[in-house]
């Protein structure tokens, strides 16, 4: 089953912390053990990993991202005048995949799940996929 879920942004390019609600949406689920599917349907945001502690990294990699594909470049060829966007969202990804443990994502101490707007500010939507690990038993032996 898929899950969705929207992500207003507010400026033209940022990062949102959206790791406490795909954690609501593992847990609702009330699976201990799998994997979870996150996926971006848009072509001008993208999806990442990335440190939650310092906003100055989320600042640097703007800052980094907006140097390799400049919003002011006058040999863009694409008509609605936003390939900045969309090559910068080329460069995130649109997909990831976290390990679920004991009802948990499986994330190292300072990271998050973020998704990361380079054309707003708009509305967005996610989608979830969780896979639960099946349930192994062992076949009982026979006398």
């Amino acid at each position: 089953m898929l899950t969705r879920f929207a992500v207003p942004t507010h400026r033209q390019a940022e990062f949102i912390d959206v790791t406490r609600d795909v954690q609501r949406i593992v847990s609702d689920s009330g699976t201990q053990s799998g994997l979870v599917y996150v996926y971006c349907p848009h072509t001008t945001c993208g999806l990442t990993i990335q440190e939650n502690a310092d906003s100055g990294v989320q600042h640097d990699m703007l800052l980094l991202l907006g140097r390799l594909a400049p919003r002011n470049d006058a040999s863009y060829r694409h008509i609605e005048d936003n390939s900045a966007s969309h090559l910068q969202a080329s460069m995130m990804g649109f997909s990831l995949m976290v390990f679920v443990e004991r009802g948990k994502l499986v994330l190292g101490r300072w990271q998050g799940i973020y998704l990361t707007e380079f054309d707003g500010p708009r509305e967005r939507t996610l989608i979830v996929k969780i896979q639960a690990d099946a349930v192994n038993e062992m076949p009982q032996r026979r006398s």
